[in-house]
C-alpha cells in the first residue's frame, strides 16, 4: 500500500500536482505579507499602464501594481471557496449520510426535500440565499455554501445506501453496532474516495461561483478585493490593459485545475491505502449468563417471510417452513435460484431488513426468539454465536478495513478480549482455517486475498466467538473444485472442533448430499420434501427427484442430453 501511494505521488501528475499546489499554499501565506504594500499603493503618475518591466500586468486606474492585487487577492478567493465547500460538505454528508438511517416516511420526505432543491439551478440558489444574507464577503460564502448542500446531500445518500445494503453493515447492525457505528465504521470510510473527488470539484466550482458574484458586485465590497472583483474592474479597460482581465481569470482557471487534480489523486490515494477508521472502544455489552440449551439449535415452525410488492403490497417468499437443526448436525437446503433458501437462513439470522415482513409459530435459536428485534445481551450472544459464510465474501467483507481488524471486531466488542491477545487469536484462526503465511495475511485488505482465501477468513470471523450454528450461503460458487473442497474441509472442521451445527445452502444437489447430515428440498418458498442426505436416491417428491436426475455421473449415457426438469410434468406428478 506504501509503494502504491509513493508510485501515485512520484507519477508526473503526482509530482506536477504537489508543487503546484505547494505554489498556490505558499500564495495563500505569504502573498499578502510579501507583496501587500505594492498592492494598496496608489502612484497617479503610473495609472492604467500597460505590462511592462516594473508592472507585468499592468496598473490599474489608481496606479496599483495588478500582477500584486492578484497575487494577494489569492488568501482571499481561496479561504472563501474553501469555507462554502466546508459548510457544503460538511452539511450535504450529515444530511445524506442521517437520511439512510432515518424511518422510510422521514427518508422519503428528506429524499424529496433534496430532489426539489436540486431542481432549481446552482446559481439561482446562490442568487437567492445572496439576497438574505446580504452583499458582503460572508454572505457570499454562505450562499455558495448552502447553495451546495443539496448536490452533496444527494450524492452522499446515493453511496451510502449502496453500502448501507451490504451484508456487512447488516450483519454489524445485528450484532448490536448502532447507527452511529455503522456510519463512522462502515459507511463514511467507504464512500469517502468519490466523496473527496466530488469536494475537490465543488471547491473549484465554488471558486468560479464567487467570482461570479463579485463580478456582478454581490460579493466581496470594497475596499476588500477577491479575483472576482479584480475580473471586473479588468473588464472595463480590457482594450486597453488586457491582463487586468486577463491575470484574474488565469488565477481562477489554474487554481481549479489544482483543485481537481488534488482530488483526483486524493480519491485514488485513498482507494488504494484507506485503512480504515482506528477502531473505537465500543461499549462493551455485558456477557449473559449461560444458559442451558434446548435440544436444537435451531427451531422453525410455520415461518413465513413477506416483501413489499410493486403495487404496495406484500408478496410471499417463504411460506409454512418448518425443520428444526441439533447440535453437531449438518442440514442443508438445496433448489433452484429463487426458492427461498437464502430468505429463509437469513430469518433465522435475523440479517433481513426491516422491509421484510416475518412470521412464525416458532422462530428460535437456542432460546433467543428471533421475530423480535433482540435485547443488548441477545446481539452480544448472536455476535458470538452465529457465523455467517455469504456467498461473495468480496462484497460481504468490507473493502476499507483490514482482515485482522474486521476479525478482532466480534471478540473485542462482545467478549471483551483485550486487543493483543484478540490480534494473536485472530492469527490462529486464520491458521487453522488454511490460510497460509497468517500474520501477512491479517494485515491485508480483502481485495489482495483470492476467493477462496476470503470465504475462509469469512468463517474465520465465525470462530473468533463461540460459533453454535454455521450458516453458509452458497459458499462455495464461483469456486473451482479444488477450493471447493478446501472450503468444504474447513467447515468439517470447524464443526468437528466447536460441536456447531451447520446449515449449508446450495443449489447443487450433488454437492449437498455428499456433505450434509439431512437435505431440506425448496420449491416456490416451500420445503416440499426432507430425506436423509443417504438415502437422497429414495426421495419421493418429483422434483426432488428431477434435481437428482439432472446430476451427471459416471455411469451417465453421455450420447444422451441431459435431463431437464419439466414443471408441468412435475406439477401433474405431484398432484397425482
Amino acid at each position: 500500500m506504501r509503494s502504491g501511494f509513493r508510485q501515485r505521488l512520484l507519477s508526473p501528475q503526482g509530482v506536477v500536482t504537489v508543487l503546484a499546489a505547494g505554489v498556490l499554499l505558499l500564495a495563500v501565506v505569504l502573498a499578502p505579507l510579501v507583496w501587500g504594500h505594492d498592492a494598496t499603493a496608489t502612484a497617479v503618475a503610473d495609472r492604467v499602464r500597460g505590462p511592462g518591466g516594473d508592472h507585468p500586468f499592468g496598473t490599474d486606474d489608481l496606479g496599483r501594481d495588478v500582477l500584486a492585487r492578484v497575487l494577494v487577492a489569492t488568501r482571499l478567493s481561496v479561504l472563501l471557496a474553501l469555507g462554502s465547500t466546508t459548510i457544503a460538505v460538511l452539511g450535504g454528508t450529515v444530511l445524506g449520510v442521517v437520511a439512510t438511517v432515518l424511518p422510510r416516511p422521514v427518508r422519503r420526505l428528506v429524499t424529496a426535500l433534496i430532489d426539489i432543491l436540486l431542481s432549481f439551478p446552482w446559481l439561482l440558489l446562490t442568487l437567492f440565499f445572496s439576497v438574505i444574507w446580504g452583499a458582503s464577503a460572508s454572505g457570499a460564502m454562505l450562499a455558495v455554501g448552502f447553495a451546495g448542500v443539496p448536490t452533496v446531500a444527494r450524492l452522499t445518500y446515493t453511496l451510502s445506501s449502496s453500502v448501507s445494503g451490504r451484508d456487512y453493515v447488516r450483519a454489524a447492525r445485528i450484532v448490536g453496532v448502532g447507527h452511529a457505528g455503522v456510519i463512522v465504521r462502515h459507511v463514511i470510510p467507504n464512500i469517502l474516495p468519490p466523496l473527496l473527488v466530488n469536494t475537490a470539484a465543488h471547491a473549484s466550482a465554488a471558486l468560479l461561483s464567487f467570482a461570479g458574484l463579485s463580478f456582478l458586485g454581490l460579493g466581496v465590497q470594497a475596499p476588500g478585493y477577491d479575483w472576482g472583483r479584480l475580473l471586473r474592474e479588468g473588464i472595463a479597460r480590457i482594450y486597453v490593459n488586457p491582463m487586468a482581465a486577463l491575470g484574474p481569470g488565469i488565477a481562477i482557471i489554474l487554481t481549479g485545475l489544482i483543485l481537481n487534480s488534488l482530488g483526483s489523486l486524493t480519491g485514488e490515494t485513498a482507494s488504494r491505502t484507506s485503512p480504515g477508521p482506528k477502531a473505537r472502544r465500543a461499549r462493551a455489552i455485558r456477557r449473559a449468563p449461560e444458559r442451558p440449551e434446548s435440544a436444537a439449535v435451531v427451531e422453525v415452525e410455520d415461518l413465513r417471510v413477506s416483501f413489499p410488492g410493486p403495487d404496495g403490497g406484500l408478496v410471499e417468499r417463504v411460506r409454512g417452513v418448518r425443520f428444526s437443526i441439533l447440535p453437531g448436525e449438518t442440514v442443508g437446503i438445496v433448489g433452484a435460484s429463487g426458492s427461498g433458501k437464502s430468505v429463509t437462513a437469513m430469518a433465522i439470522a435475523g440479517l433481513l431488513g426491516a422491509e421484510a415482513r416475518i412470521s412464525a409459530g416458532a422462530l428460535r435459536f437456542q432460546d433467543i426468539d428471533m421475530t423480535s428485534p433482540p435485547t443488548p445481551a441477545e446481539s452480544g450472544r448472536l455476535g458470538l454465536e452465529v457465523a455467517v459464510v455469504f456467498q461473495d465474501p468480496l462484497t460481504s467483507l468490507n473493502p476499507s478495513l483490514t482482515i485482522e481488524r474486521q476479525l478482532t471486531e466480534v471478540s473485542e466488542v462482545h467478549d471483551r478480549v483485550p486487543r493483543k491477545e484478540s490480534r494473536r487469536r485472530a492469527r490462529e484462526v486464520l491458521e487453522s482455517v488454511g490460510i497460509a503465511e497468517p500474520d501477512r495475511r491479517a494485515r491485508q485488505y480483502p481485495h489482495e486475498l483470492s476467493g477462496g482465501m476470503r470465504q475462509r477468513a469469512m468463517l474465520g470471523m465465525g470462530l473468533m466467538g463461540r460459533p453454535r450454528l454455521i450458516i453458509a450461503d452458497e459458499p462455495t460458487t464461483a469456486l473451482d473444485v479444488t477450493v471447493q473442497r478446501q472450503v468444504l474441509r474447513v467447515l468439517h472442521e470447524a464443526r468437528r472442533r466447536t460441536g456447531s451445527a451447520i446449515l449449508f445452502i446450495s443449489h447443487d444437489i450433488a454437492l449437498v448430499s455428499g456433505f450434509c447430515d439431512r437435505v431440506l428440498v425448496m420449491k416456490d418458498g416451500e420445503i416440499v420434501e426432507e430425506v436423509a442426505a443417504a438415502r437422497l436416491e429414495e426421495a419421493g417428491h418429483p422434483y426432488t427427484r428431477a434435481l437428482v436426475a439432472c446430476v451427471p455421473h459416471m455411469a451417465t449415457d453421455r450420447s444422451r442430453p441431459l435431463p431437464v426438469i419439466d414443471e408441468g410434468e412435475i406439477a401433474e406428478e405431484a398432484r397425482t
